[in-house]
C-alpha cells in the first residue's frame, strides 16, 4: 500500500495516505493504527489517527525517522483495510427551539423543509474519523449531501456543550462551551465525556454513530439523569 512520509520535528513521523478525505484513506489510517498498536516498533510512544494520515510519535533518543519509516513500510505490506469494524453508538438529539438556532438557515440554504433537514440528518451514515483540538471533540463523517452547507463566515461565541453541528460532510457534538462556525442544528444530552479514566470518551475512532431524535421533555429527562 502506498503512503508518503513527512518528518515532524525530531520526534514524530506523519504517514500520509491521501490529500483529500475518502473512506479508503481513512480505512488505511485505522488499519495501520491497529497494526502499530498490536506490534509497535521500538521507541514508538503513541500513534494518533487523523482524517487521511497517522502521526507516529517516538522517543528520539531511542530511534529516528528512518528507522520508524522502515518499520512502518514493513507493516504496510499486506495491510488489510476493508470496512472499519467499529462499535455502534447511539446519540440522542433534540432539534427544537433554541437548541437548533441554525436549522431554518440550513433548510433555506438547501431548499428543503426543516423536517426534511432533520430526516436527512437522522439518516446519515456517521463514522468517527478523528479527535480534534478539544477533549472528546469527535469529527464524524456521513452528513447527507442534501444538507451539506459550508462553515459560516465568522464563528459564534459561547455555543453550549452538547450542540450538534454540521459543516460540509462532517458533524460533531461539542463537549465544552466554545465558539464555532459550524451550523447548530440540535442539542444532545448524551455524555461524550464519560468520566472514566480508562475510557474517557464515548467514541473510539472507527465507531459508527446513529442519532436518535427526542423531544424537549425527553431532553430534560435525560439531562437530569446525566447529572445524577
Amino acid at each position: 500500500m502506498h503512503a508518503d512520509f513527512k518528518a515532524v520535528a525530531d520526534h514524530a513521523l506523519l504517514v500520509i495516505f491521501a490529500d483529500s478525505i475518502s473512506p479508503e484513506a481513512h480505512a488505511a489510517v485505522v488499519a495501520l493504527d491497529k497494526v502499530m498498536a498490536a506490534n509497535p516498533p521500538d521507541g514508538v510512544i503513541e500513534t494518533v489517527p487523523a482524517l487521511v494520515n497517522l502521526l507516529v510519535s517516538f522517543d528520539p533518543v531511542a530511534t529516528d525517522h528512518d528507522a520508524i519509516e522502515t518499520a512502518v513500510r514493513n507493516r504496510l505490506k499486506g495491510l488489510q483495510t476493508g470496512r472499519v469494524a467499529g462499535v455502534q453508538r447511539s446519540v440522542q438529539i433534540c432539534y427544537e427551539g433554541e437548541f437548533a438556532p441554525d436549522l431554518d438557515a440550513v433548510a433555506r440554504a438547501t431548499g428543503l423543509s426543516t423536517d426534511a433537514v432533520i430526516n436527512a440528518h437522522l439518516a446519515g451514515d456517521f463514522q468517527v474519523l478523528m479527535y480534534g483540538f478539544s477533549p472528546g471533540y469527535a469529527y464524524l463523517s456521513g452528513v447527507s449531501g442534501h444538507i451539506q452547507v459550508p462553515r459560516k463566515p465568522a464563528p459564534v461565541r459561547d455555543v453550549p456543550a452538547g450542540s450538534v453541528v454540521i459543516a460540509g460532510p462532517q458533524c460533531l457534538v461539542t463537549t465544552l462551551t466554545m465558539p464555532t462556525g459550524w451550523s447548530i442544528i440540535g442539542r444532545s444530552p448524551t455524555r461524550i465525556l464519560t468520566g472514566d479514566p480508562s475510557h474517557p470518551f464515548l467514541f473510539d475512532v472507527g465507531d459508527r454513530v446513529t442519532f436518535e431524535r427526542i423531544d424537549l421533555a425527553g431532553f430534560m429527562r435525560l439531562s437530569k439523569q446525566g447529572d445524577t
